[in-house]
């Protein structure tokens, strides 16, 4: 009889090669170039900005409106807010997150099951934004920083992927651990801390654009400019339809633009490029253990 053979996909197959660099290619353009755009509109001449039909390369070479916002008091003021609320809101999740699941994790634990079921309610039912802002009132934050600080560094469902991390170390290592006398803290010092790195800096890259995006609780707890982040002054400035993108901006700052002539949309440009910059740089420095962290912490639960 002929033998037919049967057709196999081969692995490495020049065709799917290229396919798979073209699909690539083009999600890479979708994604970076709205910020490459955005990009050479701030770095065109104030004219060209305003029309906005600047597509490949900038038109002209203006830095006027970068110049502007290192200048500008109130904007580096609102710097210093958002650093103020991301480094104590990362550093409370992780260690949070971490001694929480650690605990639910402990299989001596008694009422685990219960504490577990406990959590997951109020991940899926909240008493909604009234109880919460009355809560904020009565706590006496009103006004006050860290109401952008306590109620955000706490997250159910970041224990629960915490937990189902910790759940794919081998128990063997906590058993060898306890042999060598080593206490219950101990244990999550020696064995889970190290080798949840990776879980860690998923939960940090969550907590760290979460809350340099953050600005909604800020427009309702923060009343006063003094403490309000970057986003709230930015959203101020490219949303509010009451204010100019120069209304915002110190007097001496507002007379230099007025000199130069410089486009208010070539400014709301060059600001987003310039509050984006620290959380896009965040990434390179977590690359390393998102994408472990992200599948090993939803293999299993």
């Amino acid at each position: 009889m002929r033998q037919t053979k049967k057709r196999k996909i081969r692995e490495g197959n020049p065709a799917v090669t290229v396919l798979l660099y073209v699909l690539a290619g083009l999600a890479a353009f979708v994604t970076l170039y709205p910020m490459y755009y955005v990009l050479i509109l701030s770095l065109s001449e104030p004219e060209f900005a305003a029309t906005m039909k600047v597509y490949v390369l900038p038109k002209g070479f203006n830095l006027d409106a970068y110049t502007a916002l290192v200048r500008d008091t109130k904007m580096w003021r609102a710097y210093a807010n958002t650093f103020l609320y991301v480094i104590p809101n990362t550093i409370l999740m992780v260690l949070t997150s971490t001694v929480v699941a650690y605990g639910l994790n402990y299989k001596k634990l008694i009422g685990r099951k219960w504490l577990t079921m406990y959590l997951l309610i109020p991940m899926y039912f909240s008493g909604g934004f009234i109880t919460s802002f009355l809560l904020i009132l009565k706590l006496g934050l009103y006004d006050n920083p860290l109401s952008q600080i306590i109620p955000s560094c706490f997250s159910i469902w970041n224990i629960i992927l915490v937990r189902s991390y910790f759940r794919t170390i081998p128990d063997s290592l906590s058993e060898a651990a306890k042999i060598d006398g080593a206490g219950v803290m101990q244990v999550l010092a020696n064995v889970f801390i190290p080798l949840g790195k990776p879980i860690f800096a998923v939960i940090a890259v969550y907590t760290i654009v979460g809350t340099w995006n953050s600005w909604f609780r800020a427009s309702i707890y923060l009343p006063h400019t003094e403490w309000q982040p970057l986003q709230l002054y930015l959203r101020r400035i490219l949303v509010e339809a009451s204010a100019s993108a120069t209304d915002n901006l110190d007097l001496d700052v507002l007379e230099q633009l007025l000199k130069k002539q410089m486009s208010g949309v070539q400014l709301k440009y060059a600001m987003i490029i310039f509050t984006s910059l620290p959380v896009l740089c965040t990434y390179p420095f977590f690359q390393k253990y998102f994408v472990k962290g992200m599948v090993m912490g939803s293999l299993k639960e």
